[in-house]
């Protein structure tokens, strides 16, 4: 149900407010039942309890990635009609200095932001400088490029009106520069909306200089210059966007775009069939069949480059020995779960790069084998079992697999605790490594192998006060030098086939002796009324693009 609150619509403008209150009354608020979707807007059913902030400089979530791709530009995008070119956003054009080193990007004209603000080089640099100095989750993106809280104004700057200019520390691979810069950390903000909120602060850990450069807002609130602009957000309710009048490209077919939480895909099917959701996001396996058989309905899928793991807190005594990190791997039943939970949205794969990405390899070497589990926990002086916790976002299929999990774990003696929790709860423990196990789900932030290679290999400093926050960190994962030196290697690589290669032999190490133990790959399915058209998911939460989909 769409609650909302009153202190929610004062911060929309009366046009937007009243907007939302029209749609809003016939949709339940009073507990009655919902009315057809208004044809002007589009309204998906989506687990979106997941997001903590939609700020571009803190969102790492899949959820808010949809939503700021659709309501940020940035200077430069992937090609929706073929995922493996990058082309301009709010770059007209860019050129890369002879040495590798100095990206310069010349700007479109006469941009602007939803405010009506003129878009400026000023305010890309500012976007990364603010970025940089917030320091939170996806950060690493852009630091992994040598820029720092000391440097980055000088490393990243406008050197003109239209002309923004990106030293990188390295020669890397154009293609892995220009990847990076579509993922969301990159995302422009108008510098003169999100310093008109930013609030003076004593410096903390939290904000280490004497501005917030607005975030408290910027949780909620909105500095874009996407297709749409975000007019609200309630944790675990919605999220509404209206179109943006002030978008340079080709403007939004809907006039309004509505993601209503809903967690269970029953509750998703029966919104669908009764008229009441134009998208179903989150279906089971059988709901799924169920919908396909239902005039007026259809399906579309899109294998995603999103892997579900759980890994193991390399803080907790019991699971940081080498044998029982082995162990967990042979006590998963990936045969059921793959015949079951995931049949249709999914299918087994074990290594840290999903298909479709250089270099990814398709091995699945681990099967449920009890005995040898056994063995190895004996081998650890563990023989009689131990007592663990697992933090699980109550959603499918996730909360599926972890019972799975729970039963085979007690086959060897391992008493599994489930501690279910919303996105934000368990995401929240994790990133703190307060976690004992963590079932969750990992999506590529750009198109390149880095991505996964760096987050599940990389980890430079191993201390709670470590900026570098992988995933390798986030589970006090101490990585062998060699494997990190690979990862980081491959980067300057040239040769594709050289450079897969490393790839290649970086997953089957990380798979015998990493504290992750990698399940499946999503294929992310939809349902969708025939009144919706052109709707279609991409290879990833950010490239669901919303501005394209009209309804009849």
């Amino acid at each position: 149900m769409l609650h909302l609150r009153s202190h929610t619509l004062r911060m929309l403008s009366a046009t937007a407010a009243l907007s939302l209150l029209s749609f809003a009354a016939p949709y339940g608020l009073s507990g009655e039942a919902m009315a057809a979707t208004p044809a002007d807007t589009l309204v998906e059913g989506f687990a979106i309890d997941d997001i903590i902030s939609i700020d571009p400089g803190e969102a790492f979530e899949l959820s808010a990635a949809e939503v700021t791709a659709n309501s940020y530009s940035k200077l430069v995008t992937l090609d929706p009609s073929d995922t493996s070119k990058v082309i301009g956003d709010l770059a007209d054009s860019w050129t890369v200095s002879d040495d590798g080193m100095t990206y310069t990007f010349k700007l479109k004209p006469n941009l602007k932001f939803a405010s009506g603000n003129p878009i400026t080089a000023e305010d890309v640099a500012f976007s990364f400088e603010r970025a940089v100095k917030l320091d939170k989750s996806p950060a690493f993106l852009l630091t992994q490029f040598g820029l720092k809280a000391d440097n980055v104004t000088e490393k990243a700057k406008a050197s003109g009106a239209d002309t923004f200019t990106f030293v990188v520390d390295k020669a890397y691979a154009p293609s892995f520069v220009l990847n990076v810069l579509t993922a969301t950390v990159a995302a422009v903000v108008d510098k003169k909306v999100v310093m008109e909120h930013a609030k003076s602060v004593t410096p903390t850990a939290e904000y280490k200089f004497d501005t917030d450069f607005g975030n408290e807002w910027m949780k909620t609130g909105y500095a874009g210059s996407g297709p749409f602009k975000v007019v609200a957000w309630r944790a675990n309710e919605a999220v509404v966007m209206e179109a943006n009048p002030n978008y340079y490209g080709e403007k939004p077919k809907l006039k309004r775009v509505i993601y209503r939480h809903m967690k269970e895909s029953s509750g998703q099917r029966l919104a669908l069939e009764n008229g009441d959701i134009d998208v179903a996001r989150n279906l089971e396996p059988n709901d799924m069949d169920s919908v396909s058989k239902k005039e007026g309905i259809s399906l579309t899928s899109a294998p995603k480059g999103t892997v579900y793991y759980f890994s193991l807190n390399q803080k907790n005594k019991n699971l940081a020995k080498p044998e029982v990190v082995e162990a967990m791997k042979y006590l998963v039943d990936y045969d059921a779960i793959g015949a079951t939970l995931i049949k249709g949205i999914g299918e087994i794969h074990q290594t840290f790069l999903p298909k479709g990405q250089l270099g990814a390899l398709s091995d699945n070497p681990y099967k449920l084998d009890v005995a040898k589990a056994k063995e190895l926990l004996a081998k650890a002086g563990l023989a009689d079992g131990f007592t663990v916790t697992m933090d699980v976002r109550n959603t499918q299929p996730v909360t599926g697999i972890a019972e799975s999990v729970q039963q085979t774990l007690a086959q060897a003696n391992i008493k599994l605790e489930i501690i279910p929790g919303d996105g934000k709860q368990t995401l929240t423990k994790y990133r703190a490594r307060t976690h004992d196990i963590y079932i969750g789900q990992w999506g590529s932030d750009y198109f390149d192998p880095n991505s996964n290679a760096e987050t599940f290999t990389v980890n430079p400093d191993n201390a709670d006060t470590g900026t570098t926050k992988t995933l390798a960190w986030r589970n006090a994962w101490d990585v062998p030098k060699e494997l990190s030196d690979a990862s980081k290697g491959a980067l300057l690589e040239k040769d594709a086939a050289k450079r897969a290669a490393t790839y290649e032999d970086l997953q089957r190490k990380v798979l015998a002796t990493s504290p992750f133990v990698i399940v499946f790959q999503q294929t992310e399915v939809a349902g969708y009324s025939s009144k919706v058209k052109g709707y279609k998911l991409g290879p990833s939460f950010d490239t669901n693009f919303v501005a394209p989909v009209s309804k009849e």
